[in-house]
């Protein structure tokens, strides 16, 4: 023999595609489905047809070819008629020169599936592919003879499996060709900025239905992928000219590219030195957009964009994405995350994408990650088409099912009633997101921060920073101007936002020191939000529903919607408070129901860990500005506010356990005098001015509310015995007395108070009255040592004169820090309207 049998096995329509279905590929399919081989040399691409009566022939022994090309060619027409797909399977070459003297053109069913186990035991198959081969036995052998013409050695006909019907024999694969008058088309329509579904409709629209195209919308798809990497080339080499320049200019320019610098097509990120510094500021939430399809290439542009401390969208970075596989996500979230030092966000908001969502695992494991609502949305609408056409009301249910629920459990609800009721159950595409439903549904999101004023309303930074700039017909040379021309933009917004924020006062709709506060405190647009939600206080009501001690929970609801009630918590001790809506902590802002327990509790400054610093105007200073100007004023407020709801905290339990029998209401009682006394005696010698309700109270006054006060416990402080009407009038009278503690809230009273309840907290009488006659010999012992208490006076007088003079300094310190950050913030905006002044008249 002078010849040996090599085994391939090649289909003739997508050689070395390695997927066995002929039935036509999906879209994610596509990317591994070529384009079928062309017949001859001519380069056409066009299918070659045999002459004369061979086309109708079927084929036989002894039947002869000029060409192998020719006997391939006749095959695949016959299998066209006939209705199944061809495919090469085995060849023969010539041991002397390795020229091919047999091939061998089977049914593209023929054989069984090769489950090969070295490439499948160590990885997950993410696709399994449908099982098309059933061991066809159709098949066509052709031998070379020594004339050089190649004749028919062997012919099988029968087939196992049922053939294609000719409506459908287009789908075949060995039978789908992109004719060249079509690939001048596609061309044409591409660079319009069309997409292949659109292409495909006007391509069946000009040859009069889909299987006189001959090709189906994968193939149009793949050859506009690689229409498209062949025109890249030279643009992307641009690209990255002009990164290695402004890298040059700027060495705090970064950029990344995906293998070599001189490979033809990349992956590519950058990130200029302000979205860097950005992202210091701004960076606990980040949406990273793949939606755009910026130039005629459709080459995915993903920027990463937050918030600012305006709630504009601010640029972290960007990325031009050749193919978008996990590969290329891993290595775009790594190379991000080096380039803004090694910081991970908060929470980060994308697309719905299955591949987007494994890369983020891996990269930010500790990151909260978001499925943007908005494009599950628009997807709804075309997932869900016949549904919104055949119920109009389908739509607001949907919205208001996701949007309004205020908790998991009616949701859940609300959804199963919603899919039950227009027969949705088994949607397949519904259920999938219903499975993902904690990763865009507002009420399993609400804990975590998201810098959104709103839960229905959509964030500005999805989808908007480049909008307006650039667009589906915007190629790679144009793409860097309109891109510049977008940083511009938004950074003059963001100066004029600075702008009106330091040099214009905002129109105050309330008296409360925290209004006044805030708008001292956060931007103009935050403030707004902010002064929104204080006025919307004063349509609830805020009533205590439990208290254990330590945490009392309030019932906030608006005037006679009791049954619409939110929930706060709020620690009196520790100044916090959580609500059940969670706004502060989807915003960082305050809800007006926590707001509204805050009006009825007197607290009546915003507490420091309230105030979010990227909300306020300093959120791009370095200096840490807690306090204003008003400073001292405003730790007073805090400080009263504290004391007040502090010791009114701890009168009410003091009277409920006061007033549980006789004998410990009249040692209450006794206790009550004794601190009386001792308030009144401190007060006398306190040089201070006394500060009540939110505004200065003289010492003359402070006296003449004592005596008075001491002067009703006399008449009312009579001991009871058993046989009074014990429950009411003593808790009556217990908490009349009290009310003096209550008003009287400073450091002095709120210290013997402590004292005094420390030892009235056991219930056996025995130890309340120890207690009682602790007190009073404290008491006796303080009176008879005059020069002692004098000496401890003067002591404590300077120290609190120091301690004054100390808070002075520091007010007037952090005055002129602010007057410096005040400059400087002033300095930029001159210096930006002067760059923007130059730009325009060159």
């Amino acid at each position: 023999m002078d010849s040996e049998v090599l085994e391939f096995d090649i289909g003739l329509g997508g050689v070395g595609s390695g997927r066995e279905g002929d039935e036509g590929v999906d879209d994610e399919d596509m990317d591994d489905s070529p384009l079928p081989v062309t017949i001859g040399n001519t380069g056409s691409g066009e299918i070659y047809l045999p002459e004369g009566d061979l086309s109708d022939l079927e084929p036989y022994e002894g039947m002869e070819f000029e060409s192998e090309e020719a006997a391939k060619a006749f095959y695949n027409s016959y299998a066209r008629r006939v209705g199944f797909s061809t495919r090469v399977s085995s060849s023969r070459r010539s041991r002397r020169d390795g020229a091919i003297i047999q091939r061998q053109f089977v049914c593209a069913k023929e054989g069984f599936r090769n489950l090969n186990e070295k490439r499948t035991k160590d990885r997950e198959i993410k696709r399994p592919r449908t099982v098309t081969r059933v061991g066809c036995k159709a098949s066509l052998s052709v031998k070379m003879q020594d004339s050089g013409k190649w004749v028919v050695s062997g012919f099988v006909k029968e087939h196992n499996h049922e053939l294609v019907p000719p409506d459908q024999v287009h789908c075949l694969r060995s039978h789908r060709q992109i004719s060249g008058p079509a690939k001048t088309l596609i061309d044409t329509l591409q660079a319009a900025g069309m997409g292949p579904r659109r292409i495909m409709s006007a391509l069946i629209k000009e040859y009069g239905g889909i299987s006189k195209v001959g090709f189906t919308e994968v193939d149009c798809r793949n050859y506009m992928r690689n229409n498209r990497q062949r025109s890249l080339e030279g643009d992307i080499q641009l690209l990255l000219d002009y990164l290695r320049q402004m890298h040059a200019e700027n060495p705090n320019f970064f950029y990344a590219v995906q293998g070599d610098d001189d490979q033809s097509v990349s992956n590519v990120f950058w990130a200029d030195p302000k979205a860097r510094t950005n992202y210091t500021y701004f960076g606990d939430t980040v949406t990273f957009d793949t939606t755009y399809r910026s130039n005629r290439y459709r080459l995915p542009f993903a920027p990463f964009t937050g918030v600012n401390h305006h709630g504009q969208p601010v640029l972290f970075g960007c990325a031009f994405l050749i193919n978008e596989s996990e590969a290329s996500f891993i290595w775009l979230f790594n190379t991000w995350l080096t380039a803004m030092s090694g910081r991970p966000p908060v929470s980060i908001t994308t697309d719905h994408d299955a591949v987007i969502r494994s890369a983020i695992t891996q990269v930010f494991p500790e990151t909260r990650h978001r499925f943007c609502k908005w494009h599950i949305f628009k997807k709804c609408q075309e997932k869900l088409s016949h549904v919104f056409l055949k119920y109009p009301n389908f739509e607001a249910e949907f919205h208001k099912c996701v949007n309004l629920t205020e908790s998991i459990e009616e949701f859940e609800s609300c959804w199963l009633s919603l899919v039950d009721r227009y027969e949705l159950r088994d949607h397949e595409w519904l259920q999938s997101i219903y499975h993902a439903r904690r990763q865009w549904v507002p009420v399993y999101l609400r804990d975590t921060f998201f810098a959104e004023m709103s839960i229905t309303q959509r964030s500005d930074s999805m989808n908007s920073y480049f909008d307006g700039y650039v667009n589906a017909s915007t190629n790679l040379s144009q793409f860097f101007k309109l891109y510049e021309k977008a940083l511009e933009s938004r950074n003059e917004k963001e100066v004029k936002a600075d702008y009106d924020t330091m040099n214009t006062s905002p129109v105050l709709k309330t008296p409360s020191p925290m209004e006044r506060q805030a708008s001292e405190l956060y931007t103009r647009k935050l403030f707004m939000r902010f002064q929104e939600e204080l006025v919307g206080t004063l349509t609830f009501t805020a009533s205590k529903a439990d208290d254990d001690g330590e945490i009392i929970t309030y019932q906030v609801a608006k005037f006679g919607e009791d049954h619409k009630a939110y929930y706060v918590k709020f620690n009196v001790l520790e100044m916090k408070a959580s609500c059940s809506c969670q706004m502060f902590e989807f915003s960082g802002l305050l809800c007006r129901h926590i707001l509204a327990v805050f009006r009825v509790t007197n607290v009546l400054t915003l507490p420091s860990h309230y105030i979010l610093k990227r909300w306020t105007r300093n959120a791009k200073s370095s200096v840490i500005l807690e306090e204003r100007a008003n400073d001292v004023y405003t730790n007073y407020l805090e400080s009263h506010t504290v004391r007040y709801n502090t010791l009114r905290h701890e009168v009410f339990k003091f009277i409920d356990e006061g007033a549980q029998s006789v004998d410990t209401y009249n040692v209450a009682m006794i206790a009550l005098q004794d601190a009386a006394k001792r308030v009144a005696v401190a007060t006398k010698n306190d040089g201070k001015t006394t500060l009540m309700n939110g505004r200065m109270r003289t010492k003359t006054e402070a006296n003449r509310a004592i005596s008075i006060n001491a002067n009703h416990q006399v008449v009312s402080s009579q001991p009871l015995s058993e046989s009074d009407d014990f429950v009411p009038s003593t808790y009556k009278t217990l908490k009349a007395n009290v009310a003096l503690i209550k008003n009287l809230s400073n450091g002095t009273i709120e210290l013997s108070f402590r004292f005094a309840l420390h030892h009235l907290s056991f219930s056996p009488i025995s130890y309340m009255d120890m207690a009682s006659e602790s007190l009073l010999m404290l008491y006796c012992c303080i009176s008879c040592h005059d020069d002692m208490d004098k000496k401890i006076r003067e002591l404590t007088n300077e120290l609190e004169f120091a301690s004054r003079k100390c808070e002075v300094y520091r007010a007037n310190l952090l005055s002129v820090l602010k007057d410096i950050e005040d400059h400087k913030l002033q300095l930029s905006i001159k210096v930006q309207n002067i760059k923007i002044s130059m730009k325009d008249s060159l």
